[in-house]
């Protein structure tokens, strides 16, 4: 199984500001649209995952702004799993433009709730979606 997800975002021109850059708030965005990607690609989408009455926000973001980008640049976001514990995931993103500049680097952490918020033990209750991060995990590299 692929180690790293790519998904792809064409910047807006409302996401720009009066310098014709894109608003720093927006990588945030971006990298939530790879996370729900990615999500989507190993078949463990929010909707599948909420069904379940179980949900993943986020508990913390770090990130580096690189290199600028601009109306209309196509940025390919680079999505990893960094870490997966019983009760945490912790997701790495490298944003890139099309000439293959680095223009962003990223880490979410996030955790899993039932609807009361109580915390939901991954590895112990979907033991499924456990295995599929782990595998993913860079901890797990071959």
């Amino acid at each position: 199984m692929k180690k790293e997800f790519i998904y792809k975002h064409l910047v807006q021109y409302y996401e720009t500001d009066k310098m014709a850059i894109s608003h720093h708030s927006n990588y945030i965005r971006w990298m939530e649209e790879a996370r729900t990607d990615f999500m989507n690609q190993i078949g463990w989408d929010f909707v599948k995952i909420e069904e379940t009455g179980v949900m993943s926000p986020v508990v913390s973001l770090s990130c580096k702004y690189k290199n600028t980008t601009t109306f209309s640049d196509v940025v390919e976001i680079h999505t990893r799993v960094k870490e997966i514990s019983g009760v945490r995931l912790a997701l790495e993103y490298e944003m890139y433009k099309q000439d293959g500049t680095l223009a962003f680097t990223g880490t979410s952490e996030h955790c899993f709730v039932n609807k009361e918020g109580k915390i939901v033990r991954v590895k112990r209750d979907f033991p499924e979606l456990f295995e599929t991060l782990s595998m993913l995990s860079k901890d797990n590299e071959d």
